[in-house]
């Protein structure tokens, strides 16, 4: 199993955290809390947190390549939710679990 935890800084995380669950719930099942969106991507489960100052992310993947579309569609729709504050500091960490 492959994974990433992820994070940009931001003060709006809690405006992109609705913002990006309500618009991937028009293609995948989307789980929303205050402050933390569980996302069923087709390659896999990511978990979304909004924190003071940061969006977090923590994905999961059974193919290397799933992560990497993952990530790309986050930066992609959250670089043109957060436009205002671009460019936008992402910071990755990939892994495999076994």
């Amino acid at each position: 199993m492959f994974t990433t935890k992820g994070s940009v800084k931001t003060d709006k995380a809690a405006k992109y955290l609705v913002q990006l669950c309500k618009h991937f719930a028009h293609k995948v099942e989307v789980d929303l809390s205050d402050t933390k969106g569980d996302v069923a991507f087709p390659m896999g489960p990511c978990t979304i947190t909004a924190e003071d100052s940061a969006l977090v992310f923590a994905g999961q993947s059974h193919k290397l390549e799933g992560i990497e579309a993952m990530k790309g569609i986050i930066v992609i729709h959250l670089d043109k939710f957060a436009w205002r504050e671009a460019p936008l500091d992402y910071q990755w960490e990939d892994g495999e679990v076994s």
